[in-house]
């Protein structure tokens, strides 16, 4: 049946259930059981031992990430396995490799370079733009900014051979864009908008029902104007995208969050661009020069690039927030019920994909596995990308 694990000890957190010193059993790439330790079946499993206050998640899902550790999904098909290895690292499981605005044939060549890899599984691509408003192109380059053009996008998603399953646009400027790409298959979020609140509930009624790197490259809330923003927390048909580094909202507006959306509401992701994992410097994002200081990542005009976030440290920010079943799902739970994979994605369950991360008490990684593989140990490779920031 192929090889067998059995994890032994810490904290199980299935998403549903914390189970103090539990098991999970592996067999090839499938969870087969998980529970506590006095239901566990007689195995000849090979012993792996988690130390005494660790916990044992479901790995994360990461739905908006460009690049790491120098490579960057517009480099093409090295570049991401570059990413998924870094990745890993993280405790990140699955993710999107997200296409952002620019020519139409480096947009292509991107889409075409996607394909499997060795660390994170590629669970589709997020493409962001080019249908967008370039009022709020944020770092998304305002000369390849378009109208909505349902035959380009088509022919990309033959050139992705249909995986891309998630669209930002700005919903405002062709709202009947998005019941054509909700009916093409495709997850219509809204960003790098200037939608109103009334802009934004039609588009919500059309068919949104997410929304890119919430406050960041959007308009923002006002008491007579409560825009895309204030939508996006009282209407409940959307989850909203936060990137949690302390840097693109303040901690205290995540919490405003938190309060209104609750965890069934948030997903968190990085939007980490090619610096991530690396040293303050300079750096290129779609032909643009971005400088990193204290682990800011910007335009020479100020404006935000990304972020050099590690998921894990998104996840060790969040954990303040609610329980730990909260933390699931906004780590990995609500992006696979996103995704439509939820059958074998998001928490430990039988019959599941054996995609698990180890974490120490600050949330540093210790070990990942990805469908039953382990795809990084911090003992063996070293704590690269493993630890807080």
């Amino acid at each position: 049946m192929g090889d067998k694990k059995l994890i032994v000890g810490g904290t199980i957190v299935t998403g549903f259930e914390v189970i103090q010193g539990g098991f999970v059993l592996i067999e090839g790439q499938k969870i087969v059981d998980a529970g506590r330790i006095d239901q566990l079946p007689d195995t000849d499993a090979r012993v792996i031992m988690v130390p005494s206050g660790y916990l044992v998640m479901p790995g994360f899902i990461d739905m908006h990430v460009h690049g790491a550790l120098g490579a960057d999904v517009m480099d093409g098909r090295d570049a991401l396995e570059v990413i998924s290895t870094a990745l890993a690292a993280e405790g990140v499981t699955g993710f999107l490799p997200t296409v952002m605005t620019d020519s139409e044939e480096k947009i292509s060549r991107a889409l075409s370079g996607v394909g499997s890899v060795d660390g994170a599984e590629v669970l589709g691509i997020h493409l962001e733009g080019p249908f967008i408003n370039r009022a709020k192109a944020g770092a998304q380059p305002v000369e390849y900014i378009r109208k909505y053009d349902k035959e380009l996008f088509r022919e990309w998603q033959m050139t992705a051979a249909g995986m891309i399953k998630l669209i930002t646009v700005a919903p405002e400027t062709d709202v009947s864009m998005v019941r054509e790409l909700v009916s093409e298959g495709v997850i219509v979020s809204a960003g790098h908008t200037d939608a109103t609140y009334l802009e934004m509930i039609q588009a919500i009624d059309q068919g949104v029902s997410h929304v890119t790197h919430l406050f960041n490259g959007m308009r923002g809330m006002h008491h007579r104007e409560p825009g895309i923003v204030g939508a996006s927390l009282l209407d409940k048909r959307v989850q909203v995208e936060i990137i949690y580094d302390g840097i693109h909202v303040r901690d205290e507006m995540v919490e405003l969050v938190y309060r209104l959306k609750g965890s069934e509401g948030i997903i968190l992701v990085t939007d980490g661009m090619r610096a991530k994992g690396l040293s303050d410097g300079e750096y290129e994002l779609a032909g643009q020069k971005v400088v990193v200081r204290n682990k800011e990542a910007r335009l020479e005009s100020g404006v935000l690039a990304g972020s050099t976030l590690r998921m894990n440290e998104a996840v060790r920010r969040a954990s303040s927030l609610g329980d730990l079943a909260d933390l699931v799902r906004m780590s990995s739970l609500n992006a696979a019920i996103k995704l439509g994979i939820e059958k074998r994605k998001g928490s430990i369950e039988r019959g599941k994909d054996a995609d698990l991360v180890i974490v120490d008490s600050e949330f540093g990684v210790w070990k990942t596995y990805c469908r039953g593989d382990e795809v990084y140990d911090a003992g063996a490779m070293g704590k690269w990308l493993s630890g807080t920031i």
